[in-house]
């Protein structure tokens, strides 16, 4: 309770790395020895951290963390160690502007990301204009799928299997989604792609 959340000294720290690097700098050192120094210094001060850091063993400490990066707001503290126990140290916990006035912790089973379908040639829920695959398999592709033959083989392991397939990928275009939608319409195998979310190495990293 009697530290904070390290956000301040961090802020001070860099700019005093700013500081007196430029002060080295313009004395005559070398930048690149400089940022050498720099990368070393973090390593050391990292490691140290790590060192004397105290993980969180139970809801209580989350609760204590969470109230002191909430500007000691314990009701939010609170509510981060709730989201913390239900999802688990590997689950996601995402912030959002509520439009109500109480904070709200909703929870979603499986995993929830803001995309589409690709073609609304895949609706199989025409009153809702949604699809739905029961229990598919997933195929995740971290590049944009255009050309077909790459995915001929999965295509008929599919189809073979008589269950959805959902595709997931940077994007999925022209001759590809062409046959996919083709596919669909005419019941061979009942599929649907979507973008996968975030961008660049983040969006790597979520596949």
């Amino acid at each position: 309770d009697a530290a904070g959340d390290g956000t301040t000294t961090a802020t001070v720290l860099a700019q005093a790395i700013v500081n007196e690097g430029l002060k080295a700098v313009a004395a005559g050192m070398n930048p690149m020895d400089l940022k050498r120094g720099i990368d070393k210094a973090v390593v050391a001060a990292v490691a140290e951290l790590q060192a004397l850091s105290q993980p969180c063993a139970d809801s209580n400490a989350i609760a204590q963390v969470g109230t002191i990066s909430a500007n000691s707001d314990e009701k939010v503290g609170k509510l981060i160690a709730e989201a913390m126990d239900k999802v688990g140290r590997d689950g996601v916990i995402t912030v959002e502007d509520g439009q109500g006035l109480e904070d709200e912790l909703a929870v979603v089973e499986g995993m929830q990301f803001d995309r589409g379908y690709l073609s609304p040639y895949f609706i199989n829920k025409q009153e809702t204009g949604s699809v739905e695959l029961d229990d598919p398999f997933i195929l995740l592709v971290d590049k944009k799928v255009s050309n077909i033959r790459e995915m001929l083989p999965v295509l008929e392991g599919v189809a073979k299997a008589g269950k959805p397939l959902l595709i997931v990928a940077e994007d999925v275009e022209g001759e590809a989604l062409a046959t996919l939608v083709v596919n669909t319409m005419r019941g061979i195998v009942k599929v649907a792609a979507v973008k996968a979310p975030g961008f660049g190495d983040r969006r790597k990293a979520m596949l």
